[in-house]
């Protein structure tokens, strides 16, 4: 009990504190540089804008980071504040305490402390700190460098502003939009918005709102509807994607000047570890994509893109293809009798594989039963979904059987047995107390063979 008295007791002087917000903002210019940040983790889980304002003016250290607080709609406001309070110019002040914040870090991210533990040198340094952007604080002083003393004296020092954003098109995505080009606009050059994580919806209505960023910071780029040629065009721009995913994607023909183009920007992309092409479509045109591709990725996404038996053939020859954790297939139908070269695919990804989707396939009973021996042998798999596909249930009790041994395996997306259907997958013709007699089924067996682990789960109507 001895040893959690001081924390609880500090919670209860900081709450103390917070209780009065006028007091604690004076509080700021003498309190110990070791309580701001427990005081902003309050402050910012509570709500108190103004304390976290005038915090952020006055923060002891380097940089800032929300880290692992949660940011619901309530806590926008509180972001903005943070934002609008930064101080990119700062101005001359006698306070006994200026300000030193450099980095002020909005993204979420459960792993990030606060602020970054300081390292003995002569220049204070952020883990987090952009690396890529001309316009970056580590370039930017680099540069200052070699300035008159005299002169730099006069300069504002570079400032970073970390963010992720969704453009959207919704009002609150407009408003934060015009908000922060204020800012960029007040700090005369001095501050750097460097956007990590980017998603765009419409890319049409957003090309000229992206040219106000650097886009050479952004190393996750998701894009849904838009033209392959105004994708090229942002793609240029980008140097470090690890994580690329598209989809509703509209182009002429994959023989085109423009999917060419694609291709070329796809193949600089040396540290991609994620791709995700959706309604992308890729018929007799997979070898292409897949030769360029890093020999480091780790999943790869292709639902809805009319992949064909050679592109399946192709695929299971890719050396691009032998260590992926993430493949999905689903959306694809496999119409063929011959499942050698899915069977191939599954054998190469044996000891790597975690995650695998084939849902809506039309993947058959002979089919199925034909992936068993390779399923097995994907020692790691954690989730299998295979929902959707016209399997009957002596089947399914068959697979049920073999997977079970499966220790890693915990998520499994089953398919509904045929005969639980007046007509296979048509809408309204599910017997509903059918299914509920496989669900019970099913339960036994994981019962009998101890894997109440196992979560089989189904998509009803």
């Amino acid at each position: 009990m001895a040893g959690k008295t001081p924390k609880r007791l500090l919670d209860l002087a900081i709450q103390s504190l917070l209780s009065k917000e006028s007091a604690a903002i004076q509080a700021l210019e003498d309190i110990p540089r070791e309580l701001f940040v427990p005081l902003f983790i309050a402050a910012f889980e509570g709500g108190h804008k103004d304390t976290l304002s005038a915090m952020v003016k006055v923060w002891p250290f380097y940089c800032l980071h929300i880290g692992s607080l949660s940011v619901q709609e309530p806590q926008h406001e509180l972001l903005k504040a943070m934002i609008e309070n930064f101080p990119v110019f700062p101005a001359q002040t006698f306070a006994s305490r200026r300000p030193k914040l450099r980095i002020l870090d909005l993204r979420q991210d459960t792993d990030c402390r606060t602020t970054c533990p300081e390292v003995r040198n002569k220049s204070p340094s952020c883990f987090y700190s952009c690396a890529y952007s001309d316009h970056s604080i580590t370039k930017m002083e680099s540069r200052l460098c070699f300035v008159n003393s005299e002169y730099k004296a006069f300069l504002p020092k570079p400032v970073e502003l970390l963010v992720d954003l969704s453009l959207d098109g919704s009002l609150m995505e407009k408003e934060f939009l015009i908000f922060l080009m204020h800012k960029i606009e007040e700090s005369f050059g001095s501050l750097h918005v460097c956007c990590r994580d980017l998603q765009i919806d419409k890319l049409c209505k957003c090309k000229c709102t992206l040219k106000f960023f650097d886009l050479k910071c952004v190393d996750h780029l998701s894009v849904d509807r838009g033209s392959l040629s105004d994708i090229t065009s942002i793609l240029c721009r980008m140097v470090h994607l690890e994580s690329l995913s598209l989809s509703n994607v509209t182009f002429r023909s994959l023989n085109g000047k423009v999917f060419k183009i694609f291709l070329s920007h796809l193949q600089r992309m040396e540290h991609l570890k994620e791709l995700s092409l959706s309604s992308f479509c890729l018929k007799n045109n997979l070898d292409r994509v897949l030769r360029i591709l890093p020999p480091g990725l780790d999943f790869l996404y292709l639902p809805f893109c009319v992949l064909s038996y050679r592109d399946f053939k192709f695929m299971s020859q890719s050396p691009q293809v032998t260590h992926l954790k993430l493949l999905n297939l689903s959306n694809n139908p496999m119409y063929w009798d011959d499942f050698e070269p899915l069977h191939t695919i599954l054998a190469n990804l044996s000891g790597t594989l975690q995650h695998l989707e084939i849902n809506h396939c039309l993947i058959s009973d002979s089919a199925i039963s034909a992936l068993i021996p390779a399923l097995t042998r994907c020692t790691r798999l954690r989730v299998l979904g295979f929902a959707s596909n016209p399997i009957t249930m002596p089947v399914l009790v068959n697979v049920v059987h073999h997977l079970t041994p499966m220790k890693e395996l915990k998520y499994v997306i089953y398919p509904i047995p045929v005969h639980c259907y007046e007509r296979w997958h048509f809408q309204g013709s599910l017997d509903r107390q059918k299914l509920a007699i496989v669900q019970l089924q099913l339960k036994a067996m994981l019962e009998l063979a101890h894997r109440e682990d196992m979560n089989w789960l189904t998509y009803c109507e």
